[in-house]
């Protein structure tokens, strides 16, 4: 909750006490009570008479009173009956008039006073410094949990460094190294882990998946061959099934590509958004597969990044600018590449990039789906993505310590006009 409507409800909570307790003590001093009292004394004197005079007509009756003595009686009785009822009764009495002035004091200064001794003795200030404490707690939730991420990496490397033979911890710290991204160090983690667990598939899938990250991206070669092994162990990997069907559909196979993609959805829970996907690029690859299209004569190659006229798959792309800021322009070797990666998050592998040299800084760019990594998680299948260009010393897609790089988050997929900076450099 934000500290408004935490300090607004304390002080709505604040007020209804204090109407609450003002409604158990002005009622009492503020009802007036004298006319009515007087108005029910009367009632009670009339009946008395009434009373008085039935006994008097009884001794009568009786013999115990005379005529005379009668008479003379009822007058006396009929004129203090007039007299009590012939008394005003509009004037307040004395006491009640000081209550209702005190009724009105204390409904003016009680909820002062309250007010002002929590001001004074209280800690009006705690108030804000709470709320903020919760804002704060919850924008630091985040770090929190990315710090507790990296203290666990740390427990599996103490973990590796005094059992180096543990092969599962290995295999951790290179699938930790790689959901932060840290690609050259997953490498060596996952080469020290197949060496120890040649035989597990997810090892030589994990493997194969770094080993095309760190190598432009490129699937044929090593990865494949380790994809094959792991599918051969396991034909149920996962990660091999996805690896081998995108370089099935990179490659133009696509009857191979719908295959892979139909066996991994078979193993994904049908109702999830990734099932969702890979059921999508199935049919796709099954569709491309029916009209004909084969390896022998596979889609044309998606257009350069420079072009200002890039196809745009199902009408939806990004499009913008890259530049440089002046600072940093003296940095730029010829030997430099350009990277654009469109990610959905903060982490994770870009659903679209593109490669140019960074002599064409600046630089307008379109992405859309001919860009994809992956046919099953397209540009397009995203609403908004954040953008990162890097210039890389060393010409590989990875980060490495030296290379420039602009970020802007919170693209929607669809943007033009989009300008992307690049201003910092790696640590």
């Amino acid at each position: 909750m934000n500290p408004f409507w935490t300090i607004s409800l304390f002080w709505i909570a604040a007020v209804v006490c204090v109407v609450i307790a003002m409604a158990f003590v002005l009622p009492a001093l503020l009802r007036t009570r004298g006319g009515t009292d007087k108005a029910v004394r009367r009632d009670v004197n009339i009946a008395v008479y009434q009373d008085q005079v039935k006994e008097m007509e009884a001794d009568r009756a009786n013999g115990l009173l005379s005529d005379a003595q009668y008479q003379s009686a009822r007058r006396e009785l009929e004129a203090r009956l007039a007299e009590d009822a012939l008394t005003p009764d509009d004037a307040p009495e004395p006491g009640r008039v000081g209550s209702r002035r005190l009724g009105y004091t204390l409904g003016a200064v009680l909820p002062v006073a309250a007010f002002a001794l929590y001001f004074w003795l209280g800690n009006p200030a705690s108030l804000v410094a709470e709320a903020r404490t919760g804002t704060a707690q919850s924008a630091m939730a985040g770090a929190a949990g990315e710090h507790d991420f990296m203290s666990m990496i740390r427990k599996v490397e103490e973990r590796t460094q005094a059992n180096p033979d543990d092969g599962e911890a290995w295999t951790m710290l290179a699938k930790s190294y790689a959901a932060i991204e840290q690609w050259p160090k997953a490498l060596q983690a996952y080469e020290k882990a197949v060496g120890l667990l040649p035989r597990e598939a997810s090892v030589l899938s994990g493997y194969a998946e770094v080993l095309a990250i760190t190598g432009n991206l490129v699937l044929t070669g090593k990865p494949m061959e380790l994809v094959r092994q792991a599918l051969e162990i396991d034909p149920e990997d996962m990660k091999a099934l996805e690896l081998a069907g995108i370089n099935a559909f990179r490659e133009g196979d696509f009857a191979r590509a719908s295959a892979y993609l139909k066996r991994m959805h078979g193993l994904l829970p049908p109702e999830s958004p990734y099932a969702q996907d890979i059921l999508a690029a199935q049919q796709e690859a099954e569709r491309l597969a029916q009209t004909g299209m084969t390896d022998s004569n596979p889609p044309p190659p998606p257009p350069a990044a420079d072009s200002k006229t890039a196809a745009v798959a199902e009408g939806v792309a990004i499009k913008g600018r890259i530049d440089i800021a002046p600072a940093l322009k003296s940095r730029l070797a010829d030997t430099d590449v350009l990277f654009l990666f469109a990610r959905p998050g903060q982490s994770g592998p870009p659903v679209a990039a593109i490669r140019a040299s960074a002599g064409q800084l600046p630089l307008e760019f379109s992405l859309d789906d001919s860009m994809a990594m992956n046919p099953g998680n397209t540009l397009s299948r995203h609403k908004q993505v954040m953008l990162v260009a890097r210039v890389s010393k060393s010409g590989n897609p990875t980060a490495q310590p030296g290379d420039l790089e602009g970020v802007v988050a919170n693209v929607k997929v669809g943007a033009t006009g989009v300008k992307i900076m690049i201003d910092q450099t790696r640590p």
